[in-house]
């Protein structure tokens, strides 16, 4: 199954790194990445597969949000068909 993972803070350093980390140990791929940098603040957008994920998705919601606590992010995973249909114009 796919879905799309958003991150978006102050820019710091290791907001990737720790991020593709929790979803490698969690057996998640990242099939396609995006980021950028506007001044100062960090955007990035993930497309993953998690049919292959160790954990539930709810649980890895969970996991993903308590690590964007932690390094000062906001990040938030949604099923790829939820994604899209929220932002069909």
């Amino acid at each position: 199954m796919r879905a799309v993972v958003t991150v978006m803070g102050q820019d710091k350093t290791g907001i990737i790194a720790k991020t593709s980390t929790m979803l490698a140990e969690n057996n998640i791929n990242i099939l396609d990445i995006t980021q950028t940098i506007l001044q100062d603040i960090f955007t990035m957008i993930m497309m993953v597969d998690t049919k292959n994920c160790t954990i539930g998705f709810d649980e890895l919601s969970r996991n993903l949000e308590a690590l964007g606590s932690e390094i000062g992010v906001e990040i938030r995973i949604q099923h790829a068909d939820i994604f899209n249909s929220m932002h069909r114009i």
